[in-house]
């Protein structure tokens, strides 16, 4: 039988071609009752929001080529492959953190899933001021859950091998952070694009820093070269969804096995970028009390993550590597205490180097974050950008020597205090 000829959806196309999936039958009911809608804002997809009778879903489809650029730039469909297979591991990891999967199409590229409602992309709630109480730890419970149940620390040797191997088919969208976050933000890619001309001084300078370049490539070495655990790969702000009382982490399409730092360092650096942001927010008002909350999450939320990936260490560390065998059944768990620390501690310094780089190539690269873009006087942008290219150069090339999120918190303010508040 040949194989079926991929085809992108549409607005007007889709009640006919998926009519016949029983999933959607029994979750919104005739596909005559459908009402359908294009939401997709991204990068690289198509996402339709499709509600009937009985309910609601999303439809989220690949494209072959990136939607940003235009079918000058191809990309595999198979990436949605590896989204499906990357959401049904973080399921069973961190259950109820992801969007229930109702069916999924690797010919047509395609994954269906649970429509969240009333939830609202993290950023755009950073960006409204909204203060979510339990993102905090919602994150920092995802983030060690998912990250070290699918390591060695968790896995058996068939399991993990396996993973390891599906997972390494992800080239393409390796390739895209290779180039687009490691690499591009420091020299003059064609691809790159900053706001001019206010930050091309401090641009000029930073692409001149070889500190910056070598630490840069150093993060990029772990990326391709530190295969410690499933990744999210993507885990900014606007791969999360939420609300005051529920948090849902989405698009794990860049999913792969690298380092556990590059997820939280790319979190945590979003959040940095937030708080710069703010600055240029306050048309109704100051947005200091929305600053020191962002900071004082990121403190919690880092503490959180200590706190559990420190219980599944103790508890649930069963696979290849730091073995019971060599210490807790000799008694020696205070060995196993000092494997805990030394690991933590490189996985805290990876974290701020992978931040900093994030910072730069969120404003000097290609993908820009709606927190500065939508910003639009380019004089207060671009103070709010230096801010965080400061504090991003900062991270990457001091990593080794932060001790706390306390320390980068407090830089962050002088920061703040010297450049983005004048």
């Amino acid at each position: 039988m040949d194989k079926p000829v991929f085809e992108p959806l549409t607005v007007e196309s889709l009640p006919g071609r998926l009519a016949d999936i029983a999933a959607l039958d029994g979750n919104l009911g005739p596909a005559d009752t459908w009402k359908v809608r294009e939401v997709g804002d991204g990068n690289l997809n198509l996402v339709f929001i499709v509600e009937g009778d009985r309910g609601a879903v999303v439809v989220k489809q690949a494209l072959p080529y990136v939607r940003l650029v235009g079918d000058s730039w191809p990309l595999p469909l198979k990436r949605s492959f590896f989204e499906y297979h990357a959401l049904t591991r973080q399921n069973a990891r961190d259950p109820g953190m992801v969007p229930a999967i109702h069916h999924f199409d690797e010919a047509q590229a395609l994954i269906i899933m649970d429509y969240l409602s009333p939830h609202v992309i993290l950023r755009r709630a950073l960006i409204e001021g909204r203060q979510l109480p339990e993102l905090a730890r919602h994150m920092g419970l995802f983030m060690a859950r998912t990250l070290f149940r699918g390591s060695d620390l968790a896995m058996d040797t068939a399991k993990r091998k396996a993973d390891l191997a599906l997972f390494a088919g992800n080239v393409e969208l390796c390739d895209i952070t290779e180039s687009l976050v490691f690499t591009d933000p420091y020299f003059d890619a064609p691809r790159n694009r900053h706001t001019s001309p206010e930050l091309d001084r401090i641009v000029a300078r930073l692409r001149a820093d070889r500190d910056l370049k070598v630490a840069a490539q150093h993060m990029k070495h772990l990326f391709c070269a530190n295969a410690q655990t499933m990744v999210h790969g993507d885990l900014h702000s606007g791969s999360i969804m939420v609300t005051d009382t529920e948090t849902k982490v989405i698009d794990p399409e860049f999913a792969f096995y690298g380092p556990m730092a590059l997820d939280t360092g790319m979190y945590f650096s979003n959040l940095w970028m937030s708080y710069f942001s703010q600055r240029g927010h306050e048309a109704d008002g100051s947005r200091e009390a929305m600053r020191q909350w962002l900071l004082a999450t990121i403190v919690e939320a880092w503490a959180v993550f200590r706190e559990e990936f420190s219980r599944l260490w103790r508890e649930e560390r069963n696979g290849i590597l730091y073995r019971r065998e060599l210490f807790e059944d000799q008694g020696d768990w205070l060995g196993a205490e000092q494997a805990l620390d030394h690991f933590l501690a490189g996985l805290w310094a990876d974290t701020l180097g992978f931040a900093g780089v994030e910072m730069h190539r969120r404003i000097l690269g290609l993908a820009h974050n709606a927190d500065f873009e939508s910003i639009e006087d380019t004089g207060l942008r671009a103070r709010c950008e230096t801010g965080a290219l400061e504090l991003g150069r900062h991270l990457a090339v001091n990593r080794r020597r932060i001790h706390s999120i306390e320390e980068v918190n407090a830089l962050a303010e002088r920061i703040y205090a010297a450049v983005v508040a004048r």
